[in-house]
Parts: C-alpha cells; sequence; structure tokens
C-alpha cells in the first residue's frame, strides 16, 4: 500500500490490500481492528494473526473480561502508526498480520468452550500463522497452550500475573481462570524447569516448581536484572508469554477483576519485554482487561502496548 493511499484510507481493517505496514487513519474515526489490521478469515498470505476470546465466565471476582477485545482493539488505534518505540524495527512493517476477529461460541454453553478454544487457535496454528489472543479471563490460557503445544511440543511459560493461577484443580470439568497453570503442569504442556512468573504478589504455598521473580523482588533488583532472570531460565528452547494485565498495579490497570496493590508499573513492563528480545516466543495472550472497571481506559492502553509487544517480540527472531 502506497503511503499516500494509506493515508487516505477509510476503514482499512476491511478495504487495505496489504497486510503489511502501517496505518494511518483518524485515531478517533474507522473500525477499530488491532493496530488497524486487516480483518480476514484468510491467512494464506498471514504470517501472524490477532484473535479475541470474548469469554469471563470463568472468574472468581469481578466479572467483564469478555468486553475486553473490543476495549484492546479500540485502544491499539492511539498508537502510533511508525515503528513501537524501542524495538528497532517495526514489525507490522516486516511481517504480515491480520485480525482473525473473535471466536464465535454459545455463552449458554460455558463447559464447551475450553474445546472450542483450542479448536480455534489449532484452525490459525494449521495455517503456519503464529497467534496472539486477546481475553477475556485467564482461563483461555489453558486450551490456547493445548494448541501451541501440539504444534511446539511442551513450552517454557513466561507468565506475568498477581497470582500463580496454580491451585490445585484434579476436575477436568470445571473451567477456572485461577488454576490454567495448575491443569497446564499436571497435562505436561509446560517445561516446568523453563518456566518462570514475573510479578506475583498473592500466596500460594506450592508454586509447582516454577521459577517466580515477585513483584517486590522486582521492585528491589530492576527490570534489567529481572530479564536477566527470564533469560536464564527460558534459555534457548520456544516460549510461550501470557501477561495478565493484574500484574500491572491497580494504578495503572485498575479495569480487570482481581486487582492487587504493589505491581508492576507499566513502565517496568515494557522495559522488561523489551529487554526480552531474542527469546524464542512463538505465541501469547493479554487478558483479565476488565473495562466497566476502568472509566479512562488505561487498562486496555496498556494491554494493547503488551500485544503489540507480543508480536514483537514473536517477530524479533524471525525478520
Amino acid at each position: 500500500m502506497a503511503l499516500e493511499d494509506a493515508k487516505n484510507e477509510v476503514d482499512a481493517a476491511f478495504t487495505r490490500s496489504d497486510l503489511k505496514g502501517p496505518g494511518f487513519e483518524n485515531t478517533f474515526a474507522g473500525a477499530t481492528s488491532f493496530l488497524r489490521r486487516r480483518y480476514t478469515k484468510d491467512l494464506t498470505q498471514a504470517d501472524a494473526a490477532v484473535t479475541g476470546i470474548p469469554f469471563d465466565q470463568s472468574v472468581t471476582n469481578r466479572p467483564g473480561t469478555r468486553l475486553g477485545p473490543r476495549a484492546i482493539r479500540e485502544a491499539s488505534a492511539l498508537q502510533s502508526p511508525d515503528a513501537p518505540y524501542g524495538w528497532g524495527y517495526d514489525v507490522m512493517s516486516d511481517f504480515a498480520i491480520a485480525d482473525y476477529g473473535d471466536m464465535a461460541f454459545d455463552y449458554a454453553y460455558p463447559a464447551g468452550v475450553p474445546q472450542r478454544i483450542e479448536a480455534h487457535i489449532a484452525g490459525i496454528l494449521a495455517q503456519d500463522c503464529a497467534v496472539v489472543t486477546l481475553g477475556g479471563d485467564h482461563s483461555i490460557t489453558l486450551p490456547i497452550l493445548r494448541a501451541h503445544v501440539a504444534k511446539h511440543g511442551p513450552l517454557a511459560l513466561v507468565q506475568f500475573d498477581a497470582h500463580t493461577d496454580s491451585w490445585p484443580d484434579d476436575d477436568p470439568s470445571r473451567v477456572d481462570h485461577g488454576t490454567f497453570v495448575y491443569k497446564a503442569v499436571k497435562e505436561g504442556l509446560i517445561d516446568v524447569p523453563r518456566s518462570i512468573q514475573i510479578g506475583i504478589r498473592t500466596t500460594n504455598e506450592d508454586p509447582m516448581g516454577i521459577t517466580i521473580v515477585d513483584a517486590p523482588e522486582v521492585h528491589r533488583i530492576g527490570p534489567a536484572a529481572v530479564v536477566e532472570r527470564i533469560r536464564e531460565t527460558v534459555g534457548a528452547g520456544p516460549a510461550y508469554l501470557t501477561f495478565d494485565i493484574d500484574g500491572l498495579d491497580p494504578a495503572f490497570a485498575p479495569g480487570t477483576g482481581t486487582p492487587v496493590w504493589g505491581g508492576l508499573s507499566s513502565g517496568q513492563a515494557a522495559a522488561i519485554l523489551r529487554g526480552m528480545a531474542g527469546l524464542d516466543i512463538v505465541g501469547g495472550d493479554v487478558v483479565e482487561v476488565s473495562p466497566p472497571f476502568d472509566t479512562t481506559g488505561a487498562t486496555a492502553i496498556a494491554a494493547a502496548h503488551v500485544a503489540t509487544d507480543i508480536l514483537s517480540l514473536w517477530g524479533y527472531t524471525r525478520r
């Protein structure tokens, strides 16, 4: 797409002819696909796809994350069409990225949603396309992991979160946003010695062998040292990145169901994510954005930046 054509584009989410390149629409107008990417179910020409899972029926506290994907897409329109700051390259120009839209499901059958998520993500991966997912509550990560592991084998988990989400749950019929790590470990999806959780600030007596850099330690040692811990733990193998927005302090992300004070600042999170450049991130998600609890939109803005950084991490080693 020529620069002048791009600047004059209207509703590029539907009309742009190229999956590569920045988007120049007014931030306050047009269809809000993620980063102004084209909405399409045809991934023939795509390198990566963004999809939404608007499911929040497994939360333990405040609902509303079903509205997260829509809010994150809208917030992404606020990002500069230029190369994402601090990466040294523009993932939108180097790779063909599509917005695959949201997964459809019947809200009246929540028990069937995990299987549907797994099939949805597997269908995208089968088209030789990477996936970044917008949630939705954190229960969606378990079936997403299943689909990724079916393609890549067991993965290191890099998790930003206030909670470990590894509380015991041996009932396969339960769908719970606080137990996905427990089930993923039990199923052999996670390469435990290579997995790490950042920002934790709730107590769980059994971390299941996963390395934890809790929020007080992040504040004490700083982002650069946290990055070194991540690199030492994850190593050169493939990894999946899941970012629960409550990993951020409520001052930066109040719109979430289980806010816990003392969390990461947006600046710390940005520095850590950018410092991870070069790790083999094969996919990721950002979850637990609940717009009804944030009238400012700051939570969705943070999540949109996280999703862009996950894409940038994925693309960094594939340029």
